[in-house]
């Protein structure tokens, strides 16, 4: 069991206090009140986008091993202390797949992410499905999507909170047009916390 500090407990209990009224049920609730209390902005209230069920089926996908994949050495160091605590998820950054001293038409990181999912996917193929989460590069998340167009095998959820000014909002709004399990944070924010606490937010309450 994973026990929350008092800090926290009250950090939360404030911002339950200052929400206002929004659809979000309870699981997305969890998740929203986690990143308001990781980035201390509320205005994200307004930002973050479900798809359908998503949380409760990544409950599930948690509690069954799924393993997780980040697009960032900082995304994976947020998530792996929690993943260990419930499910023992393996945790794993796309930056392990870069190779040096090899031609890379776009970023590193989507050349990582590339590499890793197509290694990962194969290996669970059959079982249950990586988790993807984006705190970091909008290319990577774009390329993702372009291999999931040719792949039986689909992501568990994808993060989409890649961060900054270039593509980043372009490849937010290509993933909600598609049918993959996504938590999305719209506009020009989100960040490798951001995308870690909303792992973390469902990993505890995977244990409740």
């Amino acid at each position: 069991m994973v026990k929350d500090h008092p800090i926290f407990l009250e950090s939360i209990k404030f911002i339950k206090s200052k929400l206002t009224k929004n659809n979000f049920n309870c699981l997305e609730s969890k998740v929203l009140e986690r990143l308001i209390h990781t980035s201390g902005d509320f205005q994200i209230q307004g930002l973050l986008e479900f798809s359908k069920n998503v949380c409760e089926r990544t409950l599930e996908s948690l509690k069954l091993g799924a393993p997780i994949l980040t697009d960032t050495d900082m995304a994976a160091a947020a998530i792996r202390t929690m993943a260990n605590k419930c499910h023992n998820n393996r945790v794993f950054s796309a930056k392990n797949w870069i190779v040096d001293n090899v031609e890379i038409k776009s970023t590193k990181t989507a050349y990582g992410i590339e590499h890793a999912w197509l290694e990962l996917s194969k290996k669970y193929y059959g079982k249950i499905s990586p988790i993807v989460v984006f705190g970091s590069s909008p290319t990577a998340l774009e390329r993702l999507l372009d291999i999931l167009e040719d792949c039986d095998n689909k992501p568990s959820l994808i993060v989409g909170m890649p961060v900054g000014f270039i593509g980043v909002e372009k490849s937010k709004k290509r993933l909600l047009t598609t049918d993959f399990p996504y938590i999305v944070m719209g506009s020009t924010r989100g960040g490798a916390a951001m995308a870690g606490a909303t792992i973390n937010a469902l990993l505890r309450e995977s244990i409740l």
